[in-house]
């Protein structure tokens, strides 16, 4: 039922961003047939904690074997859009590159994850999420004064940067296609994609308005009305009072009173007044503050564990989180007011639905025998 019902997608199997784009797309009702590699075992102990694979089906082949490269590219004939993350080069050799199937499918959309991009000085070079956001910049903006730069998880590269650029890509893509009738090739690398997401940030920066020192920015946690903070018992809480009748709130809750605080946007006093607000917080308990902050407009927020975000009543109220066998994951996401989306199923075992697929794609039994056979698949 979600907008991309209807929509028939091979993603070519691999790790990080290529999955959680291919699972953004299959949540919102594109039918994603993600090919594994023949023998290849899960990461994780059992495939429910695959929360990257969930809502689509899993065939393995040998792409080694002619065979299997035959059968995929029947696979193709019938697909709107093929995803894959290798390395530029590799599907070429593998016979399944960009040419190759539009030349079966003139209206295909070939999406490519990289992290250096198909082409430049690195395009070949090994590389992690950490690598492309460093050459982006993305990195550089992140930690505290006088400290090293701090990894934001995988989160900028690998999904921000990556997976949901490439996503983007498709759907434009077949927008595009549904106009023109034709497909094209999608080149989305993650340093090109968390440069992006640094674009007002390069703009402030031009502006006079960023400092290249990390952590003495307004939004990087230099100011003292938007950073996190202890409390008494240990946990951490979140403010962001950026605008003025939000920084008025938030000293009027925090029972501020020294006249200090008025010089709101005098970044030299940051450090002095973040010591002192700091103090104050530490003098009550992070639900303390909960009851005196949430729900008012001082931009508060208390630091969550997973296990807390789950069943914090705002995100139980709007159902962020589902939980699918046994296994607490964020639900589908953005919403639709007519297109509803859902998640489609569990994450699947590599290689359990090949010849159920192959068959419902146009193969027939006796052409999966023959795969079989020369053991092309499993």
């Amino acid at each position: 039922m979600g907008p991309l019902s209807g929509v028939k997608i091979i993603e070519m199997g691999g790790i990080g961003p290529g999955p959680f784009c291919a699972m953004m797309l299959a949540d919102m009702g594109a039918e994603v047939i993600r090919v594994d590699r023949k023998g290849q075992k899960g990461v994780m102990s059992d495939p429910k904690y695959e929360i990257l694979h969930r809502s689509r089906r899993s065939i393995a082949m040998d792409l080694k074997k002619g065979e299997a490269v035959h059968a995929l590219l029947k696979l193709i004939e019938g697909a709107d859009v093929l995803l894959e993350g290798f390395r530029p080069g590799v599907t070429e050799r593998l016979g399944i590159g960009p040419d190759e199937c539009l030349k079966r499918n003139p209206k295909l959309i070939y999406g490519r994850m990289t992290g250096w991009g198909q082409e430049g000085p690195l395009a070949q070079a090994a590389g992690h999420d950490i690598n492309y956001i460093a050459l982006s910049g993305a990195l550089h903006a992140v930690g505290r004064p006088g400290e090293k730069p701090v990894p934001p998880l995988n989160l900028v590269g690998d999904f921000g940067g990556g997976g949901m650029l490439l996503a983007f890509g498709i759907v434009c893509a077949l927008y595009e296609s549904g106009k023109s009738g034709k497909g094209q090739v999608i080149d989305a690398a993650m340093v090109d994609g968390s440069a992006m997401l640094m674009a007002a940030f390069y703009g402030l920066r031009a502006d006079g308005k960023w400092n290249d020192q990390r952590g003495v920015n307004m939004l990087d946690g230099g100011a003292h009305f938007y950073d996190t903070y202890e409390t008494a018992d240990g946990k951490w809480i979140s403010v962001g009072s950026i605008e003025p009748r939000f920084y008025d709130l938030l000293l009027k809750h925090a029972g501020v009173e020294d006249p200090d605080f008025k010089d709101r946007m005098v970044p030299r006093k940051w450090p002095r007044l973040k010591k002192k607000i700091a103090a104050i917080f530490r003098t009550k308990t992070r639900d303390d503050w909960c009851r005196i902050m949430e729900n008012t407009d001082v931009c508060f927020a208390p630091v969550l564990t997973f296990e807390e975000a789950v069943n914090h009543p705002h995100n139980v109220a709007r159902s962020t989180f589902v939980e699918m066998e046994g296994v607490a994951q964020p639900s589908p996401a953005p919403r639709f007011s007519r297109t509803r989306v859902t998640i489609q199923g569990p994450p699947p075992a590599p290689g359990e639905h090949t010849d159920v697929v192959l068959e419902e794609w146009g193969l027939s039994t006796h052409e999966i025998e023959a795969l079989k056979k020369a053991e092309a698949i499993e």
